[in-house]
C-alpha cells in the first residue's frame, strides 16, 4: 500500500484488502512514462515546472492523496519492457519529491463493438419508432412489451433534468448535432492527452466509436438543455495505467452525477484481472464522497466473453461500488456474447439475435451520422446510466445504495428468459437470475418509488469466519466447506439483512479454467461464484484472495451455516488446492423494506415445506411491492 490513504477510505480499503489485484500474475510486465509523484509540497505550478525540468510534459494534481501529481510524458506513450531507471533516479533524489512510482501499463479493452463496418449514414434523427428497447411495439421482429418502460417515467414528467453523465471511454464526438447542446464541456476531460478536448481519434476501421454510447444515454430521456453529459477520455493509448484510470474514476465528482464504463479487462475467456491501488482509492473515495457525501454512480458493463467467460473475473464489473449491467436482446434471450456471473445487479437491451436490419440499437455515430447496427454490452451500461439519471431527477437525495436497492426492488422478469439459468427466488422472495441479475430495469417502476424513497440504514461490514487450512481438490468428486457465521451479532458490526456478499479465495489448479464454485446461504439460495471457462488453461497464478462476490442473497439473514462446494467440470482430470475461504458480509442492522414478509416467510419456512410457500410467498411480495408503489402515487 502506498500509504497514503485519507480516513474516509481506509476503513473500506482495509476491509476490501483482497481487492488489491493481480499485477503479479502478469508474466510480462509493460511500463510506460507515465509516474505518480509525491511532492513534500508545492502548488500545482511548482509540480509543472518540476515535471519540465525532469524531461516531462506536464504534471496534473490528483484529487485524492495528499501531494500527489500525475506526471505525463512529452510525447505520444510507447509501452516498454524495462523500467526507466535513470529518469526515476534523478526524480527520486531531487530534494522536492517524497515518492516516485513508475506506472505499469496494462491492457483494457472496449466492450460491445460488432459490425461496426456496417454504418448507415445520413439517416434522419431521432429514429424513435427504431428504438424498440425504449417503447418496444414488436417493430423489429421483437417482442412487444419487452423494453425499459421509459415512457411511464416521462409521462410522470422525468427527464433526467439537473443530472450529469460521464461517459468514460475513447472520446466523445461533441460536435455531433444532436449532442453538442447537452454537453458539459467544462467537466470533460481527456485523460490520454493530458488536455480538455476529448474528441475521438480518427481511425480508419472507425473503431473510436464510442459516440454511439454517449447517445443511448441521451435518447433515454428527451430534453434539450436540462440534462448533460460529459466525455473522459481515458481508454485510447496502447496501454492502461492505474493512475489514468483513478483520474478518469475521480473526475469532479461533485459535479458528475453517474460514471458510465463499457470497457474492462480483456474478454478472452481467461483472463483474471481488475482495479489496481489507486483506481481502488479513487472509487472509494467516490463511494463516499462524491455527491456531496451520497456516492458517485458507477455503471459498468459486465462482459462480452459470453459462454468462455465469467464477470466474476472482471473486478471491476464483480466490485460491489459498481452497478453491473448485462443485455438482454429484443425477443427477451441471453445474447451470445453475454457473459454470467452472480455479481450482475440488473439487465437492460443490446441488439436482436434475428437477422433484421433494424433489431440492433438505433443511436448516432461519428462525424454527424447515426446507426442502426449498435450492440454488445457496451450498449447496456449507458442505457442504464439513462435511468438512473430519470431516479436522481425524481430524487436528488439518493445515495449510491439506495439506487442499488432501488435497482433490485424494481427490476422485472418481464419476458426475460435462458434455456439454462433459470429464474429463482432467494431466501426473501426476491426473484433473481444468474444471467439477467433482479431482471430488466423498469424506468417508470423506479422513479415512483423513488420519489419517496427514504434512505436506507447505516451499512456495516462483517469478516464473517474463515478456512485458512489446506484442501485438496479432485476431478469426480467435489470439497465441501462450511463456515458458521454469527454475522458479528452482539457487536457493533453486526450486519441484519444482506446487501453484497464476498467470498475471498485462494486456490490453485492444474487448469483453472475447469474449476467451478459454488456458494449456499443459510437460507438455501446457491449462488455459482465460478462457471468453466473452457479457454483459462493457467496451471501457476489461479486465483489469490479473489473476492467472488453475489449480490443473489440480498436482504437475507446471513446468520447459520454457508457452504462452500469446489469442484471439476471438464473431460480431462484436474487437481488442485485451495488454500483460503473468508466470508465476508456487507449489508444493515434494520431491514430496508418489506420487513415484515421477510419475517412471515421465515417464519413459515420454519413450519412448512418450501415449494408449498412458493404461490403464497409470490402474492405476499407482490402485495408488498404494490404497496410501496402506491404510497410513492
Amino acid at each position: 500500500m502506498l500509504g497514503f490513504c485519507r480516513a474516509g477510505t481506509a476503513l473500506a480499503l482495509i476491509l476490501l484488502d483482497a481487492l488489491v489485484l493481480i499485477a503479479a500474475a502478469h508474466e510480462e510486465l509493460i511500463f510506460s512514462d507515465h509516474f505518480l509523484v509525491q511532492l513534500h509540497e508545492g502548488t500545482n505550478e511548482d509540480a509543472h515546472q518540476l515535471a519540465l525540468e525532469h524531461g516531462f510534459g506536464s504534471a496534473r494534481k490528483l484529487p485524492f492523496g495528499e501531494g500527489l501529481f500525475h506526471f505525463y510524458p512529452r510525447e505520444i506513450p510507447k509501452t516498454r519492457r524495462k523500467r526507466s531507471l535513470q529518469q526515476h533516479r534523478r526524480l527520486a533524489k531531487d530534494h522536492r519529491v517524497k515518492n516516485v512510482f513508475p506506472q505499469e501499463g496494462f491492457g483494457r479493452q472496449k466492450r460491445g463493438y460488432r459490425e461496426i463496418n456496417n454504418i448507415d449514414v445520413n439517416m434522419s434523427d431521432p429514429l424513435f419508432t427504431k428504438q424498440w428497447y425504449l417503447i418496444n411495439t414488436g417493430q423489429a421482429d421483437g417482442t412487444p412489451g419487452l423494453d425499459l418502460n421509459v415512457a411511464e417515467a416521462w409521462n410522470l414528467g422525468f427527464t433526467g433534468k439537473g443530472v450529469t453523465i460521464a461517459i468514460m471511454d475513447d472520446g466523445i464526438d461533441y460536435l455531433h448535432p444532436d449532442l453538442a447542446s447537452n454537453y458539459n464541456a467544462e467537466a470533460s476531460f481527456d485523460f490520454s492527452s493530458n488536455d480538455p478536448y476529448p474528441y475521438p481519434r480518427y481511425t480508419d476501421d472507425w473503431f473510436n466509436s464510442i459516440n454511439r454510447v454517449t447517445s443511448r444515454v441521451l435518447l433515454l430521456f428527451p430534453c434539450s438543455q436540462s440534462c448533460h453529459f460529459t466525455g473522459i477520455r481515458m481508454l485510447d493509448q496502447p496501454f492502461m495505467t492505474d493512475i489514468i484510470e483513478a483520474s478518469s474514476i475521480s473526475h469532479m465528482p461533485q459535479v458528475i452525477d453517474i460514471y458510465s464504463a463499457s470497457w474492462g479487462p480483456t474478454d478472452d475467456g481467461k483472463t483474471v484481472d481488475g482495479p489496481r491501488e489507486l483506481t481502488l482509492q479513487a472509487m472509494a473515495d467516490g463511494v463516499n464522497k462524491g455527491r456531496g457525501g451520497k456516492g458517485s454512480i458507477y455503471v459498468w458493463a459486465s462482459g462480452d466473453g459470453g459462454s468462455y467467460d465469467d464477470c466474476n473475473c472482471d473486478g471491476y464489473a464483480s466490485s460491489m461500488w459498481t452497478i453491473s449491467i448485462n443485455s438482454a436482446i429484443n425477443d427477451g434471450r441471453t445474447a451470445l456474447y453475454d457473459e454470467s456471473c452472480s455479481s450482475t445487479l440488473a439487465s437492460t437491451f443490446s441488439n436482436g439475435r434475428k437477422r433484421n436490419p433494424e433489431a440492433g440499437v438505433a443511436t448516432t455515430d461519428l462525424y454527424g451520422n447515426c446507426t442502426l447496427r449498435h450492440s454488445g454490452t457496451s450498449a447496456a451500461a449507458p442505457e442504464a446510466a439513462g435511468v438512473f439519471a430519470l431516479a436522481l431527477e425524481a430524487n436528488p437525495n439518493l445515495t449510491w445504495r439506495d439506487l442499488q436497492h432501488l435497482t433490485v426492488l424494481t427490476s422485472k422478469r418481464n419476458k426475460l428468459h435462458d434455456e439454462v439459468h433459470q429464474w429463482r427466488r432467494n431466501g426473501v422472495g426476491l426473484e433473481f437470475n444468474h444471467l439477467f441479475g433482479y431482471g430488466v430495469l423498469d424506468a417508470g417502476g423506479m422513479v415512483k418509488l423513488a420519489r419517496e424513497w427514504k434512505t436506507v440504514p447505516e451499512r456495516f461490514h462483517c469478516v464473517a469466519g474463515s478456512v485458512q487450512e489446506i484442501d485438496k481438490i479432485q476431478s469426480g468428486s467435489k470439497l465441501v466447506l462450511s463456515v458458521t457465521a454469527d454475522a458479528c451479532q452482539g457487536k457493533d458490526n453486526f450486519v441484519r439483512y444482506l446487501e453484497h456478499v464476498q467470498a475471498v479465495i485462494t486456490v490453485n489448479a492444474s487448469r483453472r479454467g475447469d474449476l467451478n464454485i459454488n456458494m449456499t446461504s443459510p437460507m438455501g439460495t446457491k449462488s455459482i461464484l465460478l462457471s468453466r471457462r473452457p479457454r483459462d488453461d493457467d496451471a501457476k497464478v489461479g486465483f489469490d484472495k479473489w473476492p467472488f462476490m453475489t449480490t443473489h442473497t440480498w436482504g437475507e439473514d446471513p446468520r447459520g451455516a454457508w457452504l462452500l462446494e469446489v469442484g471439476f467440470q471438464g473431460e480431462a482430470p484436474q487437481s488442485g488446492v485451495l488454500k483460503e475461504w473468508t466470508l465476508m458480509l456487507h449489508g444493515t442492522q434494520s431491514a430496508p423494506y418489506i420487513d415484515q414478509v421477510v419475517r412471515d416467510y421465515q417464519s413459515k419456512l420454519a413450519m412448512s415445506k418450501k415449494e408449498e410457500l412458493e404461490e403464497e410467498l409470490d402474492e405476499a411480495v407482490e402485495r408488498s411491492l404494490k404497496s410501496l408503489l402506491s404510497k410513492s402515487n
